[in-house]
């Protein structure tokens, strides 16, 4: 029987307290807290501002330009900027802002379709050889060593030389050579995840191979992806840029910034804002490009989270 001497030691709290402890941040997604993080990073947002920017005047500058890019103009040949040409004119006479925009939508270009297939190419391969296992893995993941062995810059080369100096062969050359560190990033990526809980309740739910690897291994595996195909975009320009600086590259009249680099060594000492202008834009992008995958690389690391 109980005491009635000994008090109660619980007690009611009011409304007040108790609405009190509840939590008043509503609950975010993970890419909700991973965009809410990169808009942290200064560095990031300013390369995402300035690539949507040099896209912006790619896509519509040329049509506000009174100039043609493969126009020549005898009388104003290795004009210095002016009011009438904004970065000046190269040894043909030629306006350099326009064609730098028109270098501006090839290089652009190159990057970003390069990095999607190669993103395409890269998770499929990865994710198959990641869930198969076994000789599967291994015989797929020999191939992509012997391809990571052999020197990527000599057989783009060969290829272009084969197949010509387009924009066509520079994308199936950089298609071809780059899908294997994103086939190896997903590789990983999937080996670690499909040992996880939710594979095996997919599996006693009765989902076949394809539907665990397609809705539940890649999308989970999706953050280093994209970290990585965000460096493959540089990387693209880069190698298109080095490719037509050595000749090899974009042909006459098409202009890249690679090309217009290469146009501008035999005037370099006269006319050194020939090369001031497509290797400012090739660096400003590049290191656009490396903040916005720094910035992405930190957000959607679960490490990182707070």
């Amino acid at each position: 029987m109980q005491n009635p001497s000994m008090e109660n030691p619980y007690e009611l709290l009011n409304p007040e307290e108790r609405d009190a402890e509840q939590f008043s941040r509503p609950s975010i997604s993970y890419w909700q807290d991973a965009w809410r993080r990169l808009r942290k990073d200064k560095l990031a947002m300013f390369g995402m501002v300035f690539i949507a920017i040099v896209a912006l005047f790619a896509i519509f500058g040329p049509m506000f330009c009174p100039y043609e890019y493969d126009t020549s103009d005898f009388t104003a040949i290795s004009q210095p900027p002016s009011a009438q040409h904004w970065f000046g004119t190269d040894a043909l006479g030629r306006d350099l802002y326009v064609r730098i925009l028109y270098g501006a939508r090839i290089s652009l270009s190159i990057g970003v379709v390069a990095a999607a297939v190669n993103m395409v190419i890269g998770v499929v391969y990865g994710g198959i050889a990641g869930f198969m296992g076994g000789k599967v893995d291994n015989i797929m993941m020999r191939i992509v060593d012997i391809l990571i062995a052999l020197p990527s810059m000599l057989y783009i080369i060969i290829l272009m030389m084969f197949m010509g100096s387009t924009v066509q062969s520079i994308l199936i050359a950089q298609c071809i050579s780059s899908w294997v560190g994103t086939a190896r990033i997903t590789r990983s990526q999937v080996v670690s995840l499909k040992s996880q809980e939710y594979v095996l309740a997919a599996r006693l739910a009765g989902r076949s191979n394809w539907q665990i690897l397609l809705s539940h291994l890649l999308p989970n595996s999706m953050g280093p992806i994209i970290v990585s195909v965000t460096f493959l975009i540089p990387s693209a320009i880069f190698s298109e840029a080095f490719l037509s600086f050595l000749g090899i590259g974009i042909q006459k009249p098409m202009a890249s910034w690679g090309s217009l680099a290469n146009d501008a060594i035999e005037t370099l000492n006269s006319a050194p804002y020939q090369m001031m202008f497509p290797i400012a834009a090739i660096s400003l992008t590049m290191f656009s490009l490396n903040f916005i995958g720094d910035g992405l690389r930190d957000a959607l690391d679960p490490k990182l989270k707070r």
